[in-house]
């Protein structure tokens, strides 16, 4: 086996191991994941696994970052063919309506269950978790501005309030999904974002 197949046969068994900690991640919670049961479920052995992703806690960061970028293709860059402004805070917000509304395992938000399993802890993976809903908030917010500058929004419009706002919306849809089974859930949401968007927009867009 020459060096360019080793090296592919490295990257497939690596995707393979973060898939399935995606699975497990999704399935029961990120603090869940553990090298042994990956590699039972791989078939890989754990010397194996640990050779590729190294100490859980790596194993817990790529997780993340695989999320991260799932939901930046589901999310984040469908919204970008949106104008600016309202059309493209509408856009994130029902694409992440969309996503968190999916009631299978792989719509689980790695976030939102792991802040409630992660809120009282210290230590790395807590700052992981908090980092990328920082971020996430942090794009929410440079879209709420734009819409503001874009005089979509009131110009005494308090981002960080309607940013608050918005993702108590998103997690109060993902709870009533995930485990209130409410298939109404979603529109209720829908309705909710509606009416709380309709106090913000500037005099021109409400009329």
């Amino acid at each position: 086996m020459n060096i360019q197949q080793s090296t592919a046969k490295s990257e497939t068994t690596y995707a393979t191991i973060i898939a399935a900690a995606m699975d497990m991640a999704a399935a029961e919670g990120i603090g869940k994941l553990s090298l042994g049961e990956l590699a039972k479920r791989t078939g890989i052995s754990k010397s194996g696994v640990f050779s590729r992703v190294g100490s859980l806690e790596a194993l817990q960061a790529a997780v993340l970052d695989e999320y991260d970028r799932r939901f930046a293709d589901e999310v984040f860059m469908p919204s970008m063919a949106a104008p600016k402004g309202l059309p493209r805070l509408v856009m994130q917000v029902n694409l992440w309506l969309k996503k968190g509304s999916d009631e299978a395992p792989r719509g689980a938000c790695l976030y939102t269950a792991g802040a409630f399993e992660f809120d009282d802890l210290a230590g790395p993976l807590r700052d992981r978790l908090e980092l990328g809903v920082a971020r996430w908030r942090a794009s929410l917010r440079k879209t709420v501005l734009q819409a503001m500058e874009a005089g979509h929004l009131r110009p005494d419009t308090d981002p960080e309030q309607l940013v608050f706002e918005i993702y108590s919306l998103i997690i109060g849809v993902m709870h009533d999904v995930r485990f209130l089974r409410d298939a109404t859930a979603p529109r209720r949401m829908g309705r909710a974002f509606n009416r709380l968007i309709s106090t913000y927009k500037s005099f021109n867009e409400a009329e």
